[in-house]
């Protein structure tokens, strides 16, 4: 049954603009375009709305299923800061991880990562103190990488004749820094293996180990929390209660169970949508935050595909890493179990990153070669108030597709003994690795629940599972299909395809196709 998120609402028979999808893209697009005094429509094919933004709940515990960290909001003058300010009109709020917002675990070494630009480079310095001058390059590319990108996504919503005047010098600056790996760049300024490991050990942010990604989402990514980590306060699900008065107040709706079957395409303009169960719904501008892939091979008619050529499109781009997460309840608040705010990314002793995931790929026995850990729960200043004496912990590693292939088609949660055996026996490999780090959690489990890339393909509807939308290696940078404008007139995209993964590439996804759709400058209102 189609409703709406909160209650069931009175729909129009036509609006200024269809959303299909309630990711953070989605909904940042839904609550710029309200605020231009569009009429907005967003449309949810699963029973909860906010997409990686939402949360779900077991037995007296809940989960933040994609939001473990958000960087820069903690700076009011920063973009991303403003940015959720205007879409929220200042409703979220935001708790501080603290001094150290990441730690690199390689083998038994531990290696902090702490907010603040100079602190950053004096600590990284302690543990490497003949590295003092890579350390330095190193920040001043990432600084140059991220200041040369603003042009480059600004080109994206721009006019077609900007484009064909100014998109060589907007861009090229940019693609100084994108067209080479996070390996290469990192290796031209230092050859301990250490430190490269270090210095890349947030790779799990975009999903490539060095040599395959861009350096230019690596800047993205450690630019992003140089002033530190931040945590919704109230959990990631404040993201969704918080915009949905903004898109209400224009006279807007989130509906869930609201699944869209096809778009709708006349005379080469986008009218509307053909839902699921066969009602239509029709709009100025149609949006879609499924990701270009979904969008391109499942909603679109296979003529109008043809005809634009849509799959040459694809054929150069090509889907992110998928993953397992393990969600943990625990007995004991935060504070009684001593959890950090701290995220852990551990790593094994031996090799680099690169062999030790396509180790990894060739033997899913071999040693996991990333585990992330993250203490939602003790991030939360609000959680001891609506679970005293309880905690949660999400454990993410990298698992391929292909692993899990041969249940796809099967019911969520009913897909066999086979399938929950397996699930076992990775969760507990993933508790063995979080005791070595967290002792104190073992005897402490109260519920546990593996999700796998088939539960990401069935809630996010990515084909493979992906966490991260496109690969962030440095060709996907290169496409400049990667827009919000789509050779269908009328028919945009959103959401981190046409920017990078995570939430604000996400965010600011809203921003890009918001002026795209109005010819606006959005950033003004900000």
């Amino acid at each position: 049954m189609i409703q709406s998120y909160k209650q069931r609402p009175q729909l129009n028979k036509n609006y200024d603009t269809i959303i299909i999808g309630s990711g953070m893209g989605g909904l940042s697009t839904a609550a710029i375009l309200s605020k231009q005094g569009h009429k907005v429509l967003v449309l949810e094919r699963h029973y909860t709305a906010g997409g990686f933004t939402h949360v779900f709940k077991r037995k007296g515990y809940e989960w933040d299923v994609g939001i473990h960290y958000v960087g820069e909001v903690q700076r009011k003058n920063s973009i991303l800061k403003k940015l959720f300010d205007y879409v929220t009109d200042g409703a979220l709020k935001w708790a501080d991880m603290g001094e150290v917002y990441d730690r690199i675990v390689i083998g038994d070494k531990h290696f902090n990562l702490v907010k603040g630009v100079s602190n950053f480079k004096a600590q990284l310095i302690t543990y490497f103190p003949d590295e003092e001058k890579a350390i330095i390059n190193y920040v001043d590319l990432v600084f140059k990488a991220v200041k040369s990108s603003k042009n480059y996504y600004i080109c994206k919503a721009a006019p077609l004749m900007i484009r064909m005047l100014f998109g060589k010098i907007l861009q090229n600056p940019f693609y100084k820094f994108s067209d080479k790996t996070t390996d290469e760049v990192v290796r031209s300024l230092t050859k301990n293996e250490t430190l490269i490991k270090v210095l890349t050990g947030q790779y799990g942010d975009y999903g490539l180990p060095p040599k395959q990604s861009s350096f230019a989402m690596h800047a993205s990514v450690v630019r992003h929390y140089f002033d530190g980590g931040s945590f919704p306060v109230g959990g990631s699900s404040q993201i969704l209660k918080t915009i949905d008065p903004v898109i209400a107040a224009a006279g807007g709706t989130i509906l869930v169970n609201a699944e869209v079957q096809e778009i709708i395409v006349k005379n080469d303009v986008a009218i509307g949508v053909k839902m699921k169960d066969g009602n239509i719904m029709t709009a100025t501008n149609i949006v879609s935050n499924a990701g270009i892939m979904t969008t391109y091979n499942s909603l679109l008619p296979k003529a109008i595909r043809i005809k634009h050529h849509l799959n040459r499109q694809l054929k150069k781009i090509e889907p992110s890493v998928a993953h397992i997460s393990l969600y943990l309840g625990l007995k004991g608040s935060p504070q009684e179990l001593n959890l950090p705010k701290t995220n852990y990314w551990i790593y094994p002793a031996k090799y680099d990153h690169d062999t030790c995931v396509k180790r990894y790929l060739s033997d899913l026995s071999e040693p996991f070669p990333m585990i992330y850990l993250s203490f939602p729960s003790a991030k939360d200043p609000d959680w001891i108030n609506r679970y005293p004496g309880k905690s949660s912990i999400d454990i993410i590693t990298l698992m391929p597709f292909e692993q899990f292939k041969k249940w796809e088609g099967t019911q969520w949660k009913k897909r066999g003994q086979e399938y929950e055996k397996m699930k076992e026996e990775l969760t507990q490999r993933l508790l063995k690795e979080l005791f070595k780090q967290i002792p104190q959690a073992k005897g402490k489990i109260d519920y546990s629940e593996l999700s796998t890339p088939l539960t990401t393909q069935h809630f996010v509807n990515y084909q493979k599972g992906e966490v991260y939308g496109l690969n962030h290696n440095p060709s996907r940078f290169r496409q400049s299909f990667l827009k919000p404008k789509t050779p269908i007139k009328k028919l945009y995209l959103t959401g981190q395809d046409i920017v990078t993964a995570g939430v604000g590439g996400a965010l600011f996804s809203g921003v890009l196709t918001s002026i795209s759709i109005t010819k606006k400058n959005i950033l003004k209102s900000l």
